[in-house]
């Protein structure tokens, strides 16, 4: 789709792309505002939505607004401009974590499949098949990461064990510690009264096998979570890193990310991201394949695999998340 004029339909389809996002709990920490002189849009931090025990650096929050602006990037050529984006344009604005110009005409042709993806993406914390997957897939999915500037590891079965013990030993501590169980609970919300946070029924069951730890949300204070079921033997598990671990390398990361989750979707692929080992520091140290040449920095940990769709969680409208005065477009 081709239109060179930014009117008031085409921003909120640009915004509409761009909170698609996956992000930490969907608490999509993200705000934008429009300067209409420039043709750029800002990408701000909402840090009301912010997860105070749980990411305390603030790093997931980056990584959700990072995904963010992948999405935003694809829409943007989409609709034909030159997506032109900056990370941390601003130091004296420390909230304001990217901005995105709209250039002249794209220089190269955008991609429908991932402009496509971007509207059927959402995690699926549900068992998935024992359906191997393609070489060519996995190879393609690492592509898209280093196209933004990371690395996508797949670890041997035996490493992949490995990393599924260290999210379990994850999964204990948040489990027993009270303020971030607190905090997970909370953004366990009914769509039916919130556009925020994680519906019941999309946080899936727990694996009977005890091998695949999903988060678990408090699921047991919520009667329409279902029981535990048997997941996958052979789990299809992939990290993310990054060399450096710098604010801009952690929005670097949820760009690589979310073209990843594209990706897959492209490629009919489900995938929920295992976070837990990742909120904390000596197990986070951990998570990077060894041996390895290098030393990177874990970014996310991902369960790839062919199943069902799950439920999806709710999204805030465009209007909400746009700043006030920023709905005025140039004409």
């Amino acid at each position: 789709m081709r239109s060179m004029t930014l009117d008031a339909p085409t921003l909120e389809k640009l915004i509409s792309a761009a909170v698609a996002a996956p992000s930490i709990h969907n608490t999509q920490p993200w705000r934008f505002r429009l300067d209409p002189d420039t043709v750029t849009l800002e990408i701000r931090a909402a840090a009301d939505h912010g997860l105070h025990h749980i990411d305390p650096t603030g790093r997931a929050l980056h990584l959700s607004v990072g995904c963010a602006l992948l999405n935003l990037r694809v829409a943007v050529a989409h609709f034909g401009w030159e997506p032109v984006s900056r990370l941390l344009p601003r130091p004296g604005e420390p909230d304001l974590l990217a901005t995105v110009r709209f250039g002249g005409t794209a220089r190269t042709a955008s991609s429908p499949r991932l402009y496509d993806a971007v509207w059927r993406r959402h995690s699926s914390r549900f068992p998935f098949s024992e359906r191997p997957l393609p070489a060519a897939v996995l190879t393609e999915l690492a592509e898209a990461a280093h196209s933004e500037g990371a690395l996508l590891s797949s670890p041997a079965p035996r490493e992949t064990d490995r990393l599924l013990q260290l999210t379990t030993e994850a999964e204990r501590r948040n489990t027993a510690d009270a303020d971030r169980a607190g905090e997970s609970r909370l953004w366990v919300r009914d769509p039916n009264h919130s556009d925020l946070g994680v519906p019941p029924e999309a946080l899936g069951p727990q694996d009977s096998r005890e091998q695949v730890p999903m988060r678990d949300f408090g699921a047991h204070r919520h009667p329409a979570v279902p029981a535990s079921r048997p997941f996958e033997k052979r789990p299809s598990i992939a990290v993310l890193s990054t060399q450096h671990d710098s604010r801009a390398d952690w929005l670097r990361a949820g760009q690589a990310l979310e073209r990843v989750l594209l990706t897959a979707t492209a490629h009919g692929l489900r995938a929920s991201l295992l976070h837990q080992a990742l909120e904390w520091p000596d197990l986070r140290e951990q998570l990077v394949p060894w041996p390895s040449d290098r030393r990177d920095h874990a970014q996310m940990v991902i369960r790839l695999g062919y199943g069902p769709q799950g439920p999806s969680s709710p999204r805030r409208g465009a209007s909400r998340t746009l700043t006030e005065g920023a709905s005025s477009v140039p004409r």
